[in-house]
């Protein structure tokens, strides 16, 4: 009688919170004329990463995880089968990515799920390769100051990115926009802790993406923590 009270009691925990867990939804939509392949870099058990145009997925996120989301370009397999991208290319040949630092240009989107508090950034330290928005769907700023906002990066960085910058594609048109980082090597650009300043390049890339990240250190504006929040939606060539 008693295990029978027991399993009683239980049941309804069990049916609300399924094996322990209550995951974060991700909805992931594709609003670009092409196919783009999604990737992260800690491990998300992702096997169709692949996006067609016009397509929404909706994905569960573990209820603790940390790591970056970014889409991959123009991919491809060759002869021999191995899977390559010319934006966001992961180097393993493979079409499912989890783990190793993409190449660039590429756009993060920064998440650190501790549920039910999600922090989130758009950050283009890398680079572009992709236009992005996260919205979420509900909840509210965990230090009480108003409801969770959108960010984003909606504008192609095309206009402001200096030739030297400029990453082409096989064709020889543009595909993105390198850091000045990542392809000049100088400190000026390479500064890495809290005390950086923004230079030339970053302020260009703020004024076009003013809730994005652009330079390390770049803190405004802050990293978000929302809690609450029904789930997010997740857009790439957001119009």
């Amino acid at each position: 009688m008693a295990v029978r009270a027991l399993f009683k009691f239980l049941l309804p925990l069990l049916l609300l919170f399924p094996g322990g867990r209550c995951d974060v939804k991700f909805h992931f939509t594709n609003q670009c004329p092409y196919t783009v392949w999604r990737a992260a870099s800690t491990d998300m058990v992702d096997a169709e990463p692949d996006l067609p145009p016009d397509v929404q997925t909706t994905y569960s996120m573990d209820d603790r995880w940390t790591g970056s989301i970014w889409v991959r370009t123009q991919c491809s397999n060759n002869a021999s089968f191995y899977f390559s991208c010319q934006t966001g290319d992961c180097g393993t040949g493979k079409k499912i990515c989890a783990g190793p630092q993409p190449s660039n240009p590429v756009t993060l989107l920064n998440f650190d799920i501790n549920n039910p508090v999600v922090s989130y950034e758009v950050s283009l330290i890398h680079g572009q390769n992709m236009r992005v928005r996260i919205q979420p769907n509900g909840g509210t700023l965990v230090d009480g100051s108003g409801p969770c906002p959108v960010v984003d990066c909606a504008i192609d960085l095309k206009d402001v990115c200096p030739p030297s910058l400029v990453a082409a594609n096989r064709e020889g048109r543009y595909a993105g926009c390198y850091s000045a980082c990542d392809v000049l090597r100088e400190p000026k650009y390479c500064c890495s802790n809290s005390s950086c300043q923004p230079d030339e390049y970053s302020k260009k890339n703020k004024e076009l993406c003013p809730m994005a990240h652009t330079y390390p250190g770049d803190s405004n504006p802050p990293k978000y923590k929302c809690k609450g929040a029904d789930s997010y939606d997740v857009t790439f060539c957001p119009v």
